[in-house]
């Protein structure tokens, strides 16, 4: 059919679309805009309809003439079909402009009538296609759009290909969709234009579904289920959907441990060929979805001889994979096994598990096994499974130990010891290790229902605490319930104060009182003989006492550092290693922190601490950042990222740094979309500690794009909330230096030097040597934007050696870059070389772009001019400082660009001072002011 140019899709496509498909849009519609063609390509089930209905959509409006089919299955032997859908709408305004014969054999093959075939009419039909796309497109450009070109009749393919390799310039594009796997799109790009863009959609991340169901109102499935669904489904969003809608109509949810439950729809798409198998084949089968990683020596334990024929057989069919290296026993797609399995009648099921639960090598296989062929308690089974548990918590495998902890509590008679609702909450806590908070606060919740025992109710409401994260102001409730419930044991109340401790930091923002609920937890815990939360609190008053520049914080780290200590909170991210690291950072022992984050990190990473190990990454990443490594600092902060999306942890946080690490040495449009993101999230969760430190961000991102005045803006906001918070380190955010530039680059010197002497006094109380030498860079800064160009040189030269000493290579290289600009338009050395070397060498793009810029624009204006002489003063006497350096400046014959380079201004701030001056001394241009230098009245 033909569409117009006020076409317009439905909006519906749109949404679904933004999921995991931006960059590929991106490249799709670029290739279109440019002219070319596009063949999108994939599995069945991956998007492709949806991305060629938003792509068409979006750039059809700028086509005149839109042709349209869609092929099925069951209509691919009807000859000519796709020709009469793309053709049938126009052929009255084509027909005239065809020669005789191509009319009526086109005419004759959209209408039935005759017997049009290609073998009778076949150069007719060939030219009467690629003449009526010419007509068209003669009038304005064309889009044909097929979806589904695998079922498109052999006819019309042929056709269209054969239209398609002559059309040359002719404005006809084509958007193209083919279900395919691996390489088979080649048969299919050869029938395209020349300039066809083959894109092949790829499987969504973790992170990507959880998006798409979200989208879709499947908003209340655990993070565990989630993780499920995106394993079983492949990353394919049909299959995510299709799974996601039956979990979220099922009133039960699936038992731990086995595979989710299929729909129907689903079960019939991936298993249409399991009936060609033989039963005993399909008993293997059965096995093999049983197992967590089947091989034929694991199926030939758990009883079935003629594995190598049956597995074959199912390789043939296309359910199992083939696999030439190892023994794995791999199903074609993850779906296969899934549906396999609920397929399955309960008690066959059963028997394959009991199969394995003596076949598996593995004791947590095996426990998992004995569970699933169990029905009803059994304390034997159960405490089988609790050992299994901990073998997994010691392995680092804290969601499979959470897993088998409810699959104990399960199996744990009401009377049993430990009682089930005990192993339920330990189950909550692995569950909270491995970040799959959503399934931790569910169990805490339903304990609570029913548990009576103060201990048991306050280690749940722990749970629930922990859950929120960093939006402690969503349990406020939670409190003065946990507080009744501890009474008078100090062991308890330790518990629910050193919660409190965090709820003063982050909700209420007041450090003060964070570090005294701190100090008091320490104490209760010290009496309550509970040395895990005693050593938990004092690590917290350490942190905080470090990020307040407080002057006890050093010998609070050594409390915390005394034995005995437990490993536990040794490796913790609030624990006392971390408490160490950041007092490291802070105080310029760059080799030392890092030494300790890495020994940190291997270790959560080792245990399966999800939420420390995002932490642990974004604090080794900030390592590196300092350090001037900042292609390393990117790829570890945009790995942090990606680690919180899955989770859901740490996600503010994770932007905040992606975004000075993207503002570094990435891109700096995203390090300014990561920092607004970083700042919403800290706003919504009510985190008062974060907002700052992402608005810190945002500044610094926003100096790196040029945008002073904006850097200005964020940054002041900045040093309010730091001043109400009680933050008086400067080495906490690092961000006085960059708002001291850019007040300087907006024409506020005077402000800059307020930044630069009040900062100056914390840092040089509290030892911060790097603070003091980025201070100094600003300072002369001021300097040059005062007219006192010889100090400030003589400053930057300093400041780069000492920078270059403390390990700092990105200031090194920025104070190596403004002492370029200092010298720019002036006698002796103006190269931008080194500021380059050394840019180059921390892989800091985005400010090596800004010197190629300067270097640039330096290199054919830059003039070698004596030194200004003082100009007639009685001509500059109405003028400010600023505005007298201005003028002094274009005296020289230095350009805007020159001058904003030499003060440290943006060259909107030159025009903006130009304008005032010549209103000022009542001239017109930069002419008059040179005639002033010379003695000379305007005219």
């Amino acid at each position: 059919m033909t569409v117009r140019r006020d076409f317009k899709e439905p909006a519906r496509c749109r949404p679904d679309l933004v999921i995991g498909r931006d960059e590929l849009f991106t490249a799709a519609r670029d290739q279109l805009v440019r002219g070319g063609s596009v063949l999108l390509h994939g599995p069945a089930g991956i998007g492709k309809s949806t991305v060629l209905r938003a792509l068409a959509a979006d750039y059809g409006e700028s086509a005149r003439t839109v042709l349209r089919c869609s092929a099925t299955e069951s209509e691919s032997h009807l000859p000519f079909l796709a020709l009469a859908d793309l053709f049938g709408l126009v052929l009255d305004e084509i027909s005239d402009k065809l020669p005789v014969a191509q009319r009526t054999a086109l005419e004759s093959a959209l209408t039935g009538r005759g017997e049009s075939t290609l073998q009778r009419d076949g150069l007719a039909l060939r030219l009467a296609v690629l003449s009526a796309l010419r007509a068209l497109a003669a009038a304005g450009p064309v889009l044909l759009v097929a979806d589904d070109l695998q079922w498109l009749d052999s006819a019309s393919a042929e056709l269209l290909g054969f239209a398609a390799r002559r059309l040359g310039d002719t404005p006809v594009q084509l958007l193209c969709a083919v279900r395919t796997e691996e390489q088979e799109y080649d048969r299919h790009l050869r029938a395209s234009p020349p300039d066809t863009l083959a894109v092949r959609l790829n499987p969504l991340s973790r992170a990507q579904v959880s998006a798409l169901l979200d989208h879709r109102g499947y908003t209340d499935l655990p993070r565990s289920t989630m993780r499920e669904i995106h394993r079983t489904s492949g990353g394919n969003p049909l299959f995510a959907l299709e799974l996601g809608r039956a979990l979220g109509e099922s009133p039960t949810p699936p038992r731990p441990g086995e595979p989710l439950p299929v729909p129907t729809s689903l079960r019939a798409l991936v298993l249409s060929r399991l009936d060609m198998l033989s039963d005993e084949a399909r008993r293997t089968l059965l096995v093999a979805s049983a197992g967590a990683r089947p091989t034929l020596a694991l199926l030939h334990a758990a009883g079935r001889e003629n594995a190598e024929a049956e597995t074959a057989q199912a390789a043939a069919l296309g359910l199992l994979a083939t696999e030439p290296e190892g023994p794995a026993v791999r199903f074609a797609h993850p779906l296969i096994s899934a549906a396999l399995y609920a397929e399955a009648p309960a008690q066959e099921r059963r028997a394959a598990h009991a199969a394995l639960s003596t076949a598996a090598s593995d004791p947590i296989e095996r426990a998992r096994n004995l569970a699933l062929a169990t029905t009803g308690t059994d304390p034997e089974v159960a405490a089988r499974l609790a050992e299994a548990a901990a073998l997994a918590r010691d392995r680092g495998a804290p969601s499979v130990a959470a897993s088998l902890g409810l699959l104990a509590a399960r199996h744990t008679p009401p009377d049993g010891a430990p009682a089930p609702d005990d192993r339920r909450l330990q189950a909550a806590e692995d569950a909270i290790t491995a970040g799959e908070v959503d399934l931790a606060r569910d169990i805490a919740r339903e304990v609570l229902t029913r548990a009576t025992v103060p201990a048991e109710r306050i280690r749940a409401w722990e749970v629930v605490i922990e859950a929120a994260g960093q939006s402690l102001g969503e349990v406020d409730a939670v409190f003065p319930q946990a507080l009744a419930d501890a009474g008078d044991d100090p062991r308890l109340l330790a518990l629910v104060h050193y919660r409190l401790a965090w709820r003063k930091l982050i909700v209420e923002g007041d450090f003060a009182e964070a570090r005294e609920e701190a100090a008091h937890t320490a104490d209760l815990a010290a009496r309550g003989h509970d040395r895990r939360t005693e050593l938990m609190a004092l690590s917290f008053q350490a942190s905080t006492e470090t990020l307040m520049g407080h002057p006890n914080a050093p010998t609070t780290i050594k409390r915390a550092l005394r034995e005995p200590q437990d490993p536990y909170v040794a490796c913790h991210h609030n624990g006392v290693g971390a408490a160490r690291f950041r007092w490291l950072l802070m105080s310029d022992q760059l080799p030392e922190a890092r030494s300790t984050i890495t020994a940190l990190l291997r270790e959560v990473r080792r245990r399966g601490m999800v939420e420390s190990e995002v932490h642990f990454q974004r604090f080794l990443a900030e390592t590196e950042l300092r350090s001037g490594h900042c292609g390393r600092a990117l790829d570890l902060a945009r790995e942090s990222l990606r680690l919180a999306r899955d989770s859901g942890i740490g996600l503010g946080a994770s932007a905040m740094l992606a975004s000075l690490a993207e503002a570094s040495g990435g891109d700096v449009d995203r390090a300014l979309a990561l920092a607004r993101e970083a700042a919403g999230k800290a706003e919504e969760d009510g985190d008062q500690m974060y907002v700052s430190r992402a608005l810190a961000a945002l500044g610094h991102a926003q100096l790196v794009a040029g945008d002073a005045a904006g850097a200005v803006g964020s940054l002041r906001r900045v040093r309010e909330l730091e001043q109400g918070l009680g933050i008086t380190d400067p080495a906490r955010g690092r961000w006085q230096g960059d708002l001291a530039e850019a007040l300087v680059r907006v024409g506020e010197p005077g402000e800059a030097q307020d930044v630069v002497d009040v900062t100056r006094e914390h840092a040089l109380r509290l030892g911060r040597e790097s603070v003091l030498a980025v201070l100094d860079r600003a300072e002369a800064m001021v300097r040059a934007a005062r007219g006192d160009h010889e100090a400030a040189l003589s400053r930057l030269t300093s400041v780069q050696d000492r920078l270059a000493k403390l390990g700092y290579g990105l200031e090194e290289a920025r104070a190596a870059f403004a002492l370029a600009m200092l010298r720019t338009g002036r006698p002796g050395p103006t190269s931008y070389d080194e500021a380059a070397r050394l840019f180059r060498r921390c892989r800091a793009l985005p400010w090596l772009r800004q010197v190629d810029a300067a270097a640039a624009a330096a290199a054919p204006e830059a003039v070698a001019v004596p030194q200004q002489s003082a100009p007639p003063s009685e001509a500059l006497e109405g003028l400010a400082s600023m505005e007298r350096q201005v003028a002094a400046l274009v005296m020289e014959g230095a350009t805007n660009r020159e001058i904003a380079a030499r003060l440290f201004i943006s060259v909107k701030t030159v025009e903006a001072t130009l304008t005032r001056v010549y209103r000022k001394l009542g001239i017109r241009s930069r002419v008059d002011i040179v005639r002033l230098a010379a003695g000379r009245h305007a005219k």
